[in-house]
């Protein structure tokens, strides 16, 4: 059975409940550690509300991971007049994020190393993201008119996945600096 989609079920408030405990726990403290019955604990719902919006774990963690996606579209908006700056945009918004206190590394990098199957609804979700971002980055660079924008978009991608860490492991403050640095370098402005 196919995870359950956050637009294949209507909000209710104790859906959002269960999913605002499960972002909070599964980004704190992994996904693995975290069992559904803390989750129902916690949100204040019944089991069978629980199942009722989630039929198994898989489709919570379906979902958190989708609302991350549907977070990180807000927030990586390509901003600028060239699509130099635009790209260049979209890096400083995952630093943005990647800085915030509390961050704790990329949700889907953390859910691709608990779920190592390719072929598991979860890592599903994960893939969907990434080719997403890097269709985005290919898209700018082709307006950009650069010469190899697949494999550049593809180097790009990586430097994400490196922002990701390092906002978590090194100081924020020499990571953002870096990134645009390592940006600029690869789509040759």
């Amino acid at each position: 059975m196919a995870p359950t989609t956050i637009a294949s079920r209507r909000e209710s408030p104790a859906r959002r409940r269960v999913l605002d405990t499960a972002l909070a726990l599964f980004y704190a403290e992994g996904i693995h550690a975290v069992g559904i019955d803390r989750i129902i604990a916690e949100a204040g719902v019944a089991k069978a509300t629980f199942y009722h919006h989630f039929p198994s774990k898989d489709d919570l963690v379906c979902a958190y991971l989708e609302e991350q996606v549907d977070l990180v579209r807000r927030r990586v908006v390509p901003q600028g007049i060239t699509p130099d700056e635009r790209i260049v945009s979209v890096f400083e918004a995952i630093g943005e994020i990647t800085c915030k206190p509390g961050f704790r590394g990329c949700a889907f990098i953390n859910a691709a190393a608990e779920y190592p199957d390719p072929e598991h609804p979860v890592r599903r979700v994960v893939d969907d993201f990434r080719r997403w971002f890097r269709d985005t980055l290919k898209d700018l660079l082709v307006d950009a008119g650069h010469p190899d924008a697949e494999r550049t978009a593809l180097m790009l991608l990586a430097l994400r996945d490196g922002l990701a860490v390092a906002g978590d492991l090194d100081d924020p403050a020499t990571a953002g600096p870096a990134v645009r640095s390592a940006v600029t370098r690869l789509i040759g402005t």
